[in-house]
């Protein structure tokens, strides 16, 4: 809005023509030196600037007396009272629409204590989202909202929305300098008030931009922040939290169901509407439970004005998104999930922001959030900003952003999205397209200390919380503690994994000899971090096809193929996470619009998916040699790598207490019949889980149900098992003590 007005003379109000024209025009540097209660002489003058308004009484900020009309004295809107001394008033203002009585938010002094802004300043403040933004409170007795908003190149920064129909000469803010900080104290609003901030820059007035630390939003595609009040919820959760730790060791199981919350199922089929969040308690929560997962993982939650962007260009990083409810909706369902024993992991981006117009780019007309030169702020593929976390009061806004989840919302872990584009100067970029370090260097120095510390601080303040990096490159030490040169993260997401194993499996059977390296090859790395197996959203959408579809054969070679897939995912060294619909076997990719293909769970093979998944997810808890030593060497033992000719391959998990299970695979369509396998003890080794069983309609080739060892050594070991192996399946077996 341009606000050009001005007024020739302003004397009769005690303030100079220049201050009357610039509060006129919405460009005055600071409004409270000029509005509010001030001395003149041997009393008190009160001047408000209310532009439209119709009339203005002083009022007795006790009694409730009439004190007395305010004058316009030759300047329209602009009233002036008198008072005899300093005391508490209120304004009554009558508009067009109505009276209108209120506390002057110019007779507030400073809001914001030194601390809060010391801290802010150095990038440590531990709980920004309550002290920036929009706080509900009562100050001097009087009910209202504290605004606060950093903005340091601003010539002017005004609150608007409709309580002041959306008029940016009505409650400009206060500047306090050595932050870059603006505050004001506005009374009588309320939690629920739709606002944003009109800022003069040196060039002009910006497009209105929404609040940075909002903890809540309008509904998209409208882009207005709203005053929250604290979060209104009881929580029930306090046995899971206090057992969080425990659970989430890296000697515990970890097994991940990644989803969409936009479009896990929608109320009424595709053409309806998402479930909100109690909706998706009532529903989802039973189904994770009955699967057996340990957590979910939500693809980002956070406010994002783009619904096909799955919440990866996230602009609110302290508000839920309004698409599913309210904040007290979400930690109602976090806490379902942690009643049911189920681990909520959000993903969270600190990685970029989009450009959207009301977002943080420019803004306050200048490169705020990002880095000024592109090649340092702009990332090419993705079309959004980059965080420049090297400037500390950004450092520290996304610090807040990350133990604002956990603490708030009891969230168990965030999954850090796109670290490599982080860690890298030149990620994605051509020689010429990128700004050394201050050595010269790719590494971005100021990422890599902010990953650092937010592990340090997020271990102090949330313990017991996963922070896990989605990373794709070799950088050495990713989740080795900070203390030993490591970025600290809990897990790493094992790309390599992922990529070599998906590429063996879409192979032909036949061709699958050539290959055989790609199923070994992770075992070379597998315990230099603490690796979580990603069969991720990016693996089925994009022309990439779903996890079925990959697999080469007919119909039944294809569900076979994923039966064995995920049976060597489950069993294979390394915390698990699978899509959402991997799990039953969707054909088609991944539509965000659209809720799965659940009606497919009405076929068999669909059907014996899902069981499998459950029957997996149950083996993985219950036996200790599945997780206990996923990252130490000292839990793997190949037994047979090198049998190349027949695609068989197999190996013992150990558990920390020295008990095997033996793991077989025969990654062709062919029956091995006698096929001998050396184990560590004698006895009976019962048939513990079978990919190809009838329960997962598969064509229950197998071993009666166990096998005796005999006096053969084989594979190093000294007895031996003589195995029928099944059809592009997989089999564990467990030794039987008397």
């Amino acid at each position: 809005m341009k606000h050009e007005q001005e007024f020739s003379s302003g004397h009769a109000l005690g303030i100079s023509a220049a201050d009357a024209n610039a509060l006129a025009r919405a460009e005055h540097p600071n409004p409270f030196a000029v509005l509010g209660q001030h001395r003149e002489g041997e009393g008190v003058v009160v001047r408000a600037y209310l532009p439209n308004a119709l009339a203005v009484e002083l009022i007795d900020g006790e009694s409730g007396e009439v004190l007395g009309p305010m004058e316009q004295p030759q300047i329209p809107g602009l009233f002036c009272g008198r008072l005899a001394r300093r005391q508490a008033y209120r304004l009554r203002i009558r508009w067009a629409s109505g009276v209108q009585e209120t506390e002057d938010p110019y007779s507030y002094g400073a809001l914001l204590g030194d601390i809060d802004l010391y801290l802010f300043g150095e990038g440590n403040h531990r709980d920004l989202g309550h002290c920036l933004g929009a706080q509900p409170m009562n100050l001097d007795g009087v009910a209202g909202v504290r605004f606060a908003v950093w903005a340091p190149n601003a010539r002017r920064v005004s609150v608007v929305g409709h309580f002041n129909n959306w008029d940016g000469r009505r409650h400009p803010m206060r500047l306090r300098h050595d932050s870059g900080v603006w505050e004001l104290f506005i009374p009588r609003l309320e939690a629920g008030e739709v606002y944003k901030y009109e800022i003069l820059s040196r060039d002009g007035i910006l497009p209105l931009k929404a609040d940075p630390m909002a903890r809540a939003t309008e509904l998209p595609p409208a882009t207005g922040s709203v005053v929250a009040g604290p979060l209104q919820h009881e929580w029930r959760d306090s046995a899971w939290m206090e057992g969080r730790a425990r659970r989430q060791a890296h000697d515990a199981p970890l097994s991940v169901y990644e989803l969409h919350a936009g479009s896990w199922r929608h109320e009424g089929g595709n053409e309806g509407r998402s479930y909100d969040w109690h909706e998706l308690a009532e529903r989802l929560v039973p189904y994770i439970a009955e699967l057996g997962f340990t957590h979910i993982e939500l693809l980002p939650i956070m406010e994002h004005p783009f619904g096909g962007s799955w919440g990866y260009q996230p602009l609110s990083q302290f508000a839920p998104s309004s698409r599913f409810g309210k904040p007290e909706d979400f930690a109602a369902f976090v806490d379902a999930c942690h009643q049911a024993g189920i681990g909520v992991i959000l993903d969270w981006v600190p990685a970029h922001f989009p450009t959207d117009a009301h977002g943080l780019g420019r803004f306050d007309g200048t490169a705020l959030y990002e880095y000024e030169n592109p090649m340092e702020g702009f990332h090419q593929d993705w079309d959004t900003y980059i965080y420049n976390l090297g400037r500390t009061e950004v450092h520290g806004f996304m610090l807040a952003s990350a133990l604002y989840w956990l603490r708030y919302f009891h969230i168990d872990g965030l999954r850090v999205d796109a670290v490599a584009s982080m860690l890298y100067r030149d990620y994605s970029r051509k020689q010429g397209e990128w700004v050394p370090n201050r050595f010269g260097g790719r590494e971005n120095l100021e990422a890599i200390d902010f990953l650092r510390h937010l592990n340090d601080v997020v271990a102090v303040e949330a313990p017991g919380a996963l922070v896990i990096a989605e990373e794709s490159t070799a950088w050495p030490g990713v989740s080795r503690p900070t203390q030993e040169g490591g970025l600290g993260f809990a897990y790493k997401w094992n790309m390599g994994w992922m990529h070599d194993s998906l590429q063996y499996f879409a192979e032909d059977s036949i061709n699958r000899r050539f290959h055989h390296d790609k199923v070994t090859f992770g075992l070379l790395y597998a315990f230099s971090e603490h690796f979580i197996l990603p069969i991720s959203h990016d693996e089925v959408v994009h022309g990439k096809r779903s996890l079925i579809d990959k697999m080469p054969g007919d119909r039944w070679q294809k569900f076979a193929n994923l039966r064995a897939y995920l049976s060597f995912m489950w069993t294979h060294p390394g915390k698990k996470l699978l899509f959402m619909g991997c799990e039953f076997g969707q054909w088609r990719e991944w539509n965000h619009d659209h809720e799965l293909d659940w009606y497919l769970l009405q076929y068999g093979e669909h059907l014996g998916v899902q069981k499998l998944v459950g029957d997996l997810n149950r083996l993985y808890r219950e036996h200790a040699p599945l997780h206990q030593l996923d990252g130490d060497a000292k839990g793997f033992q190949w037994l047979i790598g090198d049998d190349a000719a027949n695609s068989v391959y197999a190996w013992l998990r150990w558990s920390a207490d020295g008990k095997p299970l033996l793991v077989v695979a025969n990654f062709t369509p062919v029956p091995r019949e006698g096929y001998r396998i050396g184990v560590p003890l004698p006895g009976l080794w019962r048939e513990l889980f079978n990919s190809d069983a009838e329960r997962y309609a598969g064509s229950n080739l197998g071993n009666g149900g166990g096998v005796h060892t005999q006096e053969e050594a084989s594979h190093g070991q000294p007895q031996s098992l003589s195995l029928l192996l099944p059809p592009l399946a997989l089999t564990i077996f467990t030794p039987v003590t008397e």
